[in-house]
């Protein structure tokens, strides 16, 4: 079974390959030969995914998924949630996200948190959302190298590392985008 992933991060793309069986293989915006950027205009999570999955459904005919994941703190109202990847403006920019974030948590002792991915499927017949989510704290400062995004501040409950001082093996067993593709990846064996 040949699937699209619909995004050229990198990121993703490299853990989504490691969280799918060999058995499905996925393809890149690259490999599809698509470079054009979608933009993610959407209020939630979910109109970001389908956004993304619709466009490249629309122009290549082919299943296809896409995701949107965003990081939700309580004290901050749930901020920055769908506008994780550009919090600190455009362009969109990791460590100035951090920093902001951190600047405004200050120093509440409430710095619970939860990560949430998105996945949209789209086929030629149906299009179904999978959503997995990860709870944690955030940290009073950066640590680790690892991973992408926010996860040098990202503590998930029951654990004292953060995502960013994990392996990669070891954030991809616990992960909120793990716990999404686990659900897709359900679905799709019902296909076969």
């Amino acid at each position: 079974m040949k699937l699209i992933f619909a995004s050229n991060n990198q990121n993703k793309l490299r853990e989504i390959k490691a969280l799918i069986p060999p058995s499905i293989e996925i393809l890149s915006l690259e490999d599809i030969q698509y470079n054009q950027e979608i933009e993610e205009t959407g209020h939630t999570l979910e109109d970001n995914a389908a956004i993304k999955a619709r466009t490249i459904f629309d122009v290549t005919g082919e299943a296809c998924f896409a995701d949107d994941s965003g990081l939700l703190v309580d004290f901050l109202d749930g901020q920055p949630g769908v506008k994780s990847a550009r919090y600190a403006g455009e362009p969109s920019d990791n460590s100035a996200n951090m920093d902001l974030l951190l600047l405004n948590l200050g120093k509440t002792e409430n710095r619970n948190a939860k990560f949430q991915t998105v996945i949209c499927y789209k086929d030629a017949t149906q299009e179904l959302y999978f959503k997995g989510e990860i709870k944690g704290n955030i940290t009073h400062s950066k640590n680790g190298t690892q991973g992408f995004g926010y996860d040098p501040i990202f503590t998930p409950l029951g654990y004292s590392q953060t995502f960013a001082e994990m392996t990669a093996e070891e954030k991809n067993k616990i992960s909120h985008r793990k716990n999404a593709i686990t659900q897709l990846i359900l679905f799709l064996n019902g296909l076969k």
